[in-house]
Formats: C-alpha cells, structure tokens, sequence
C-alpha cells in the first residue's frame, strides 16, 4: 500500500518534472551561441553566435529558424530597440550588421573599425544607440546606424558590454583589467570608477534604475553598486567558473548569472546568496535573458560541438534549489550527495542501505546501495525510495 501511495505521486508528478526547470531547444544552429534577445516578449526572440550565426523564433522556442546575417565574424551580441523589425548585432573585425523587417534580411553598417565589437544596446529608440569592443572602443550612433563615431573611452583595455539603465544619458561599460568607465553625457564624457578588480569584467546590468547595478566577473564573482558606481562590493556566487551574463528582469532583487561548465546561479535577495540551478549541460553558457518576468526565460552558450539554447518557464527551479548545488526533497528524511551528481551520489548515513530506484514514470528500474547511486543511470531525474523508513521519496537528478 505504501509503494502504490508513492507511485502514485509520482505519477501525479510527471508533468511537471517532464517540463519544469530548464529544458534544451533544438536551435539547427551548428555553432556556439553569443547572445539572446527577446525585444516585446516571450515569444519573437533573435540569437546570435560563432561564424555569422543568427537564428529566431516567433513561438517561444518551439521552432527556431535560421537567417542570413551576410557576415562569417562571430556575433557577439543583439539587440531590438522597441519593436520585433528594427535590430543590431555586432561582432567580430568591427561587424556591425542591422536589419528593419525582423530579420528577413541584414545589411552591413559601417562601423569605422576592424577592431572587434563586443555589445550593443539602442536605449530608447531606434536611432540612438552605442557599441563598445577592442581597444578601449565606444562607437555611437543618432541616425540608426548610417553613420557611427568614435567616443573616447580613457582606456585601451577590451570593453566587453555596455548599458544604459532609462535613456541616453547614463550608461556603464565594463571590460578587462576591472574596467569601469560611467558616462551621463550620452557618451561626451567617460569618467573611471573603481570596480576593485582587476579581473576580466564581462556583463553589465542596471535592472530599474542607474543607481543598483550588477557586473559578472570571470573568477566567479559579482560585482553590485547600490549608488551608481561611488562604490562596487564584491558578492560571492558560490563558484569560481568564469561568469559570463547577468539578467535581473524585473527589480534589483530576482537575478540570473550564468558561465562557464554550464553554470546557472539564482539570486532572490539582491545577491546576498545565490542558489545553483541544473542547466543538464557542461557547455559555456554565454548569455540569459527573461524577457519580461522572472519565470519565463532563455539562456544560450554552445562549444565546438554546438550550440546550446535552454529555456525555463518556472524561474529555473525544475528540482528545488539549495546552496551548494544540492538537490532534496523537504519529506524524505535522507539526502543525496552530490545532487545533482554527474557520475555517482551516495546517501550520508545510510551507505550501507539499500534503496528502490523509480523514473519519473514511476516504473520501477531497480535497487541500490546507498554508498554508490546512480552511477549506471542514464542522465534524468529519479525518485529512491527507503524501506526502512516512513518517508517520501528522495528525487535524484544526473547531469550529463
């Protein structure tokens, strides 16, 4: 009676598992991925990636077709000002790319530079925009690209992203060597602040306003602001993998980062703690986007051997979050660790048990001992089941 009551639940369970957390799209591109935009909501989004790479998607990710971008440099980032028809991308050798009909087709800007291009953003409109790269670089723009100029930055060192929190006036750019430079000139004037790093700096975020900013950083760490750059604290995220990205969608307190051995943090107090997510890849993830609330969100990176897209609809939590990457069930009484595992888990206290092992179609696959889980399973979530003791069962998650 009491496996029948559990079995049950599992069943009950199905769909959520089936679909919850973050799930892999399938986006027919053959290369690593660079960026992701959604510009109005969840559905019409752009990426772009190595070797020219632009694909989209008009159904949330269902389908993801591919456009001609017209360029070979990688695609570094993208970026639709106000509607789903007028975009940018830039990239490699000074790549500048823009299209008007959402992508139908792309037409080469001039840019003025062989120089790389690493970010760009438009503000508030279509015409007024600013991308940064090699060298110390900010180029902007007031006629939509028809013609960019030189600004001058105060530094040499790579800018890897730029920001401009409510209008064209106050933005952020951050790259190598802890370079942070501010200007609220609409770019006249760069002034330096002081990020008390000298670590590569690689995305900038203001989510509401230009006072509470975020930057990742690439020995794992992040960087806040909470009065317009006077002062960066550094925040522990719990890794020292390279970060790559940010996202706050909607206040300064609910945020993404994401980086290197498909690592996904979460925060939900402003960076205080952040909590591991199971992206079920070990790929570089190079950028997260939730285009208009915290549940709905993608996320896209790749390697050599391709790209990766992955997309939530519950915020991420798909297997319930604890810090240090552990996974448990609040009922079973006894805990996996690791979990998520990648090759084998063990169960503290109870190694020498042994342990009925579920799917998530509740069909039985097996029994094991509590000192070795899982090691000949497939990657996917399972449910063990303790004999001797009047609990639920522990839900396990292999990761590739």
């Amino acid at each position: 009676m009491k496996r029948q009551v559990y079995l049950e639940v599992l069943l009950l369970l199905i769909p959520a598992l089936s679909f919850a957390g973050w799930v892999s799209q399938n986006s027919g591109a053959a290369f690593a991925l660079s960026a992701v935009h959604f510009p109005v909501d969840d559905q019409t989004g752009f990426v772009v990636g190595f070797s020219g790479t632009l694909v989209a998607t008009t159904n949330g990710g269902a389908n993801w077709g591919p456009q001609t971008s017209g360029v070979t440099s990688t695609l570094n980032s993208v970026h639709f000002p106000v509607d789903v028809l007028t975009g940018y991308a830039v990239g490699g050798r000074g790549t500048l790319v823009a299209t008007t009909n959402g992508g139908a087709n792309w037409a080469t800007q001039t840019s003025g530079t062989t120089n790389g291009l690493s970010s760009v953003q438009f503000p508030v409109n279509a015409l007024t925009g600013f991308a940064v790269g090699d060298s110390g670089r900010i180029l902007a723009t007031t006629d939509g690209g028809a013609t960019w100029t030189r600004q001058t930055s105060g530094t040499t060192n790579w800018l890897n992203s730029i920001h401009f929190p409510l209008d064209a006036l106050t933005g952020y750019t951050v790259g190598r060597s802890g370079t942070i430079r501010k200007t609220t000139d609409g770019g006249a004037n760069w002034a330096t602040q002081t990020s008390g790093t000298t670590n590569v700096l690689t995305c900038v975020q203001f989510p509401v306003d230009a006072q509470t900013g975020y930057i990742t950083v690439s020995n794992g760490t992040v960087r806040k602001t909470t009065d317009g750059g006077a002062n960066w604290a550094s925040l522990n995220s719990g890794t020292s993998n390279p970060l790559t990205s940010v996202c706050f969608p909607v206040d300064i307190q609910t945020g993404w980062v994401v980086g290197a051995g498909g690592l996904i943090r979460k925060t939900t107090d402003g960076g205080a703690t952040w909590n591991p997510q199971v992206s079920g890849t070990s790929n570089i993830l190079n950028g997260v986007y939730f285009p208009t609330n915290a549940q709905t969100g993608y996320i896209v990176g790749g390697s050599g051997s391709g790209s990766t897209i992955l997309k939530t609809t519950d915020g991420g939590i798909g297997v319930e979050e604890r810090p240090g990457g552990e996974v448990r069930s609040p009922e079973a009484g006894f805990k996996a660790s690791p979990n998520p595992f990648r090759s084998s888990a063990r169960i503290p206290g109870h190694e020498a048990e042994r342990f009925a092992l579920y799917d998530v179609s509740g069909r039985r696959v097996g029994t094991c001992q509590g000192s070795r889980i899982g090691a000949d399973l497939a990657p996917g979530v399972y449910f063990l089941e303790s004999g001797g003791q009047d609990a639920r069962p522990l839900r396990i998650v292999k990761i590739r």
